[in-house]
């Protein structure tokens, strides 16, 4: 397997991802929302990159579509929620299906079109998503969303942490950004003290998301990896 790591939705380029896996990562906080909703029970999430697409399409049927997302990290008025893990408790997902739109998240999920798989990654399902690379035996993109179209350092420690269980399990080889990414996460094992140099970190705090921060920091507390079919453009845990 070869590994391979896009630094950012604006880096991305449809040959670097056609016929790969390819994980999305956009740890604080969309994709960490997309699989926390999923582990608590929302059949599935659609992500819009419109704020407007977004909302008609809810209006189809408000009884079972509940929107979600940001915009540069504030709930979009008029939605149910905002991109905070923490509002998508069970009580409230379970049975729906979520309309999400974001900053940059949703935008990678769409930017991964071409891509033979697209699996949805976090630190929170990391080793989950680790494993099921492995099982697909592809070679593997890693798109980091990042922030307005340039480089986050939260997306590329986790990918370095990502890269770090595949190498426990699997023969691969690593691009010289994956090479990077996998020595900064054996550097900085301690996310919250590495992450609170990062740009995108002190913004979500001075905003008041420490809570935010701490969920989506924690490694491996959810074991299922969400998995966006291309024709649907719908993300759910596929059945074995």
């Amino acid at each position: 397997m070869k590994i391979d790591i896009i630094i950012s939705v604006d880096d991305i380029k449809k040959e670097k991802i056609k016929g790969k896996t390819v994980v999305i990562i956009d740890m604080l906080r969309a994709t960490s929302v997309i699989v926390t909703a999923l582990a608590n029970g929302c059949n599935d999430v659609i992500p819009v990159i419109d704020i407007e697409e977004a909302k008609r399409l809810a209006s189809i049927n408000r009884e079972i579509y509940i929107l979600g997302g940001e915009r540069n990290s504030v709930k979009i008025e008029g939605f149910d929620f905002s991109n905070s893990p923490l509002e998508y408790v069970r009580n409230i997902v379970k049975g729906k299906t979520l309309i999400i739109t974001t900053t940059n998240g949703t935008k990678a999920i769409h930017g991964a079109l071409g891509a033979k798989s697209i699996l949805i990654g976090a630190l929170i399902n990391a080793k989950a998503v680790a494993q099921k690379a492995i099982e697909l035996d592809n070679d593997l993109v890693i798109i980091n969303a990042g922030t307005h179209g340039e480089f986050s350092m939260d997306d590329f420690i986790c990918s370095g942490y990502i890269i770090d269980c595949i190498l426990n399990n699997s023969d691969t080889k690593l691009s010289d950004i994956a090479t990077t990414a996998h020595y900064v996460y054996t550097q900085n094992t301690d996310m919250i003290n590495f992450l609170s140099k990062a740009n995108h970190y002190n913004f979500l705090v001075n905003l008041g998301l420490e809570k935010d921060i701490e969920y989506c920091c924690k490694k491996d507390i959810i074991p299922i990896v969400p998995q966006c079919d291309s024709n649907s453009f719908s993300i759910r845990i596929q059945k074995k």
